[in-house]
């Protein structure tokens, strides 16, 4: 049997705001009729779907499977109903993470909305993976490859490669006595724990420790890591990179955060080696959706921006 229809709308919007609040606002009823609509769902089901802490609400197991299931319904439903209506989805929720989205798709935003006026895009931010889910987000960047039901595909394999701004970088040539990049460059890929002797900066966003992004750079060489090198610690990459730009030491980066589109980096590439972190970056997205407008636009314009990348 089908559980009360009204209730599905109702238990969508609350579990994808977390708010019975802003669910009411969203389908412009009140907040009570939005608590009437649940329990009559929790009751038809013989489950709770949110667990409730005063003003803290969470999806329980069961509500997050059931969220799952239903959301992707309700999509294909409100699909059909436009397909026939003549109209077509023009908003999207795009989840990716917080560098990626500061340094490399914001400031290429502005293209995207000339190429598809119509295209409304919502970015979701997030610190760690993000949850492959309708909850979350339509379209994922994530360095996850795989998962039942939906399509991945490459976008980016992640390198590092030491950073300095360039006043830092003119002081390291003096301090080198190398006349010349070319100079530096053969200094530096034969003698790397040169660099040991200036402020490396170092973030634990990639590899959860302090100090290991530098370790893995170092044994890339064949070198070990001097015992004696000053670090400044961050928590984020993001946070590191700007610790560059202001001359204090020398961070390793990857390569969309160097990309800035239309003005030249504040950042100098050392002339050294970049090693691969192990890491890709892919595109995914429900299969079931592949065919969506918003989707394949999205798409098409990511891959084709993403050819600057390595």
């Amino acid at each position: 049997m089908l559980p009360p229809l009204k209730s599905l709308p109702v238990f969508e919007a609350v579990a994808r705001l977390n708010s019975f609040s802003l669910a009411a606002n969203e389908l412009s009823v009140s907040q009570s009729a939005i608590s009437h609509q649940i329990r009559m769902l929790e009751n038809y089901l013989g489950e709770n779907l949110f667990h409730r802490q005063g003003r803290h609400l969470e999806l329980t197991k069961e509500g997050k499977l059931y969220f799952d299931s239903i959301s992707h319904s309700l999509l294909q439903i409100e699909s059909a109903t436009n397909q026939i209506k003549g109209q077509h989805k023009t908003h999207i929720r795009l989840a990716v993470y917080s560098s990626f989205a500061v340094y490399w798709l914001i400031p290429r935003l502005p293209d995207l909305k000339r190429l598809h006026p119509s295209l409304e895009l919502s970015i979701e931010m997030s610190h760690g993976s993000p949850d492959l889910s309708d909850r979350t987000a339509d379209f994922f960047i994530t360095v996850e490859k795989q998962k039942r039901g939906f399509s991945f595909e490459p976008l980016y394999q992640e390198e590092l490669f030491p950073v300095c701004s360039h006043a830092y970088f003119d002081a390291l040539k003096n301090r080198l006595n190398a006349t010349s990049n070319q100079e530096l460059e053969h200094k530096l890929n034969t003698t790397p724990e040169l660099l040991a002797q200036f402020p490396l900066i170092t973030s634990n966003s990639i590899y959860d420790k302090h100090t290991e992004d530098w370790k893995h750079w170092f044994e890339n060489l064949n070198h070990p890591l001097p015992s004696t090198t000053q670090f400044h610690h961050f928590s984020h990459l993001m946070l590191a990179c700007e610790a560059a730009k202001h001359s204090l030491g020398i961070a390793l980066v990857n390569d969309y955060m160097m990309n800035e589109k239309y003005e030249e980096t504040t950042l100098k590439r050392l002339p050294c080696k970049a090693f691969k972190t192990g890491d890709s970056f892919y595109l995914a997205y429900k299969e079931s959706r592949k065919n969506e407008d918003a989707i394949r636009h999205l798409k098409h314009w990511l891959k084709e921006e993403a050819k600057s990348l390595p």
